[in-house]
């Protein structure tokens, strides 16, 4: 997995500790002298999926160029209670004034790979993928989608610009012109640049016909309960790829990809996953 791009990481780390260090660090500065060494490690507290220690990395040597950093585990390993993933080593005040920035990339990005990996074993054998989707913590799409891939989902669209998806809205605003939705497909289609895949939200398995009939390349099924997924899968019978989406769970994932769909885009990848506990602790 590669990390994003060098600069939008570097401009991320910069805002999280102007954030948390624009005034200083009154604490370390006011009781810990800035000569005094000292070493620590980076503990794993519960098992899950690593991701972020890089980043973590970036954090400390931003904050002190002098830190020693030895990365005993690396990015996409599972881990499990006391798993030292770090040792760090220099200045103590230094590494104080990293700690809580570097932790909350760290834990962050863990607990979406650790989250995503779970979805991905309960679909394990099944020929689907699962995927994210564009609800990310604003400012950190990037590095929140750079965690599903180590966890070894697959993303979706990074941005408006990487392909049509005409959602609910659309329709809507489409509609009340007159559309239906095969001429919203086939309007699409005239008006994409060469490249752009064009993919169809619908609600009906009668609509995902209508879509496939009309040369969409990705058909959504929103929210549609199993039987209406696999009538959709016949209908479509092959013709292009579907997307299942819409309040899918750990407990519901598998029952979803048994129905045939060749993607499961879930949001809560992102927005919901709770963070892997993992501190630093001063030998």
């Amino acid at each position: 997995m590669e990390l994003p791009d060098t600069l939008s990481v570097e401009q991320v780390i910069d805002r999280a500790l102007q954030e948390d260090l624009g005034s200083g660090d009154a604490t370390t500065e006011a009781l810990i002298p800035q000569t005094q060494q000292g070493k620590a490690i980076i503990i794993a507290k519960e098992e899950g999926v690593l991701a972020g220690i890089d980043i973590a990395k970036q954090v400390f040597l931003k904050v002190d160029p002098e830190l020693k950093l030895d990365v005993t585990i690396q990015d996409g390993t599972q881990v499990k209670p006391g798993d030292i993933i770090a040792r760090i080593e220099g200045k103590v005040a230094s590494i104080l004034k990293a700690e809580r920035v570097a932790l909350n990339f760290l834990q962050q990005l863990s607990g979406i790979a650790s989250q995503t990996a779970r979805y991905v074993e309960a679909v394990k054998g099944l020929p689907v993928q699962i995927t994210d989707t564009r609800k990310t913590t604003p400012g950190l799409r990037a590095l929140e989608k750079y965690a599903v891939r180590t966890g070894g989902g697959k993303n979706h669209r990074m941005h408006l610009g990487d392909g049509i998806l005409i959602k609910d809205n659309h329709l809507a605003a489409l509609r009340s012109q007159g559309l239906s939705i095969k001429q919203i497909v086939i309007t699409a289609r005239h008006k994409v640049p060469p490249g752009l895949k064009i993919e169809i939200e619908v609600k009906t398995p009668q609509e995902a016909a209508a879509a496939a009939d009309a040369g969409a390349d990705i058909i959504m099924l929103d929210n549609m309960e199993l039987g209406e997924m696999r009538q959709a899968v016949q209908l479509v019978s092959g013709r292009t790829a579907i997307e299942a989406s819409g309040g899918i769970t750990l407990d519901k994932v598998r029952a979803v990809a048994e129905t045939g769909v060749d993607f499961i885009s879930i949001g809560a990848l992102t927005h919901s996953a709770k963070a892997l506990d993992i501190s630093l602790e001063l030998e």
